[in-house]
């Protein structure tokens, strides 16, 4: 499954998608990329005349890149027309050691550390376009192809 039919695989659209491209993707882990744009909604009022990216935000896109995207592609040989991915994030753990602004490039990796009864565990990094280390975590999510009734 190449990294282009795995994005169209992911349930979420504009405003709420946080994912750009994938540079690497295995059964170990994914690396993948977003630009927060200076229109991003949550700008407006976090923090007034100051914006910074939530660290919500930030979470989600470590979990869109490192959980969904990797299981999707764990999943591939289970996915089809008729199975599409069902997704539920279950927990998440995370540290922030830098604020990132609109206009940057985070990159995020992800190391799988157990996909067992449905469940993924990973183990996330996100760093700045200065590859300084803005967070990491371990994010864990239910992900199972679902048939279309």
């Amino acid at each position: 499954m190449d990294t282009e039919h795995i994005l169209k695989l992911l349930p979420y659209k504009p405003p709420f998608l946080f994912v750009d491209g994938l540079s690497r993707i295995s059964e170990a882990g994914a690396t993948g990329y977003y630009t927060f744009k200076e229109t991003e909604y949550f700008y407006k009022g976090h923090f007034r005349n100051q914006p910074v990216t939530p660290g919500v935000i930030l979470t989600e896109c470590m979990a869109q890149i490192g959980v969904v995207c990797l299981g999707i592609y764990l999943l591939k040989d289970q996915i089809t027309e008729n199975f599409k991915p069902e997704i539920a994030l279950t927990s998440s753990l995370v540290d922030f050691y830098l604020p990132v602004f609109p206009g940057e490039t985070v990159t995020v990796v992800s190391e799988k550390v157990v996909f067992r009864f449905h469940k993924l565990k990973c183990n996330v990094k996100l760093f700045n376009q200065k590859e300084e280390l803005v967070c990491r975590g371990t994010i864990s999510g239910m992900l199972k192809p679902k048939g279309n009734d």
